[in-house]
């Protein structure tokens, strides 16, 4: 699909209760870490990234994965695989962008705002969570 076909829209994904002092970053098309955070005392930890939408909707841009014909998602890495070798882990969390409501993206794309994903960052067990992560909340913020 050309890119005159497609609107450019800034996302954020937000990691709540992240596990402190473990390295989380996106990442990208170029497969290597981008943007490394870690929480010093259990704050959240945000990532910011442009995204492309086209009607349909289909998604495009440098963190955006895709499984199947419809299915989009954006990983973050997990302490070794985000770049810190000392780490106990090495995750990706999966966190879906295919399902995102319409009025949500139609409020993004008419520049409301940024389009915002909460996901919790910590599993049943106290380690970092991973694998495909249930969404806690989307926003225009």
């Amino acid at each position: 699909m050309a890119k005159a076909d497609q609107a450019e829209i800034r996302m954020r994904i937000v990691i709540e209760q992240p596990v402190v002092g473990v390295l989380h970053s996106l990442q990208s098309k170029e497969d290597g870490p981008l943007d490394p955070k870690r929480s010093k005392s259990g704050e959240p930890l945000a990532f910011d990234f442009p995204i492309r939408i086209a009607p349909g909707p289909k998604f495009f841009g440098d963190q955006v994965r895709r499984e199947g014909p419809q299915r989009r998602f954006v990983y973050i890495r997990i302490g070794q695989s985000a770049g810190d070798s000392a780490s106990p882990w090495s995750r990706r969390m999966k966190i879906d962008i295919h399902d995102i409501d319409q009025a949500l993206l139609d409020r993004a794309v008419a520049g409301e705002g940024m389009l915002e994903t909460v996901v919790n960052g910590t599993g049943k067990d106290g380690t970092p969570a991973c694998a495909t992560i249930p969404v806690k909340r989307r926003r225009i913020g």
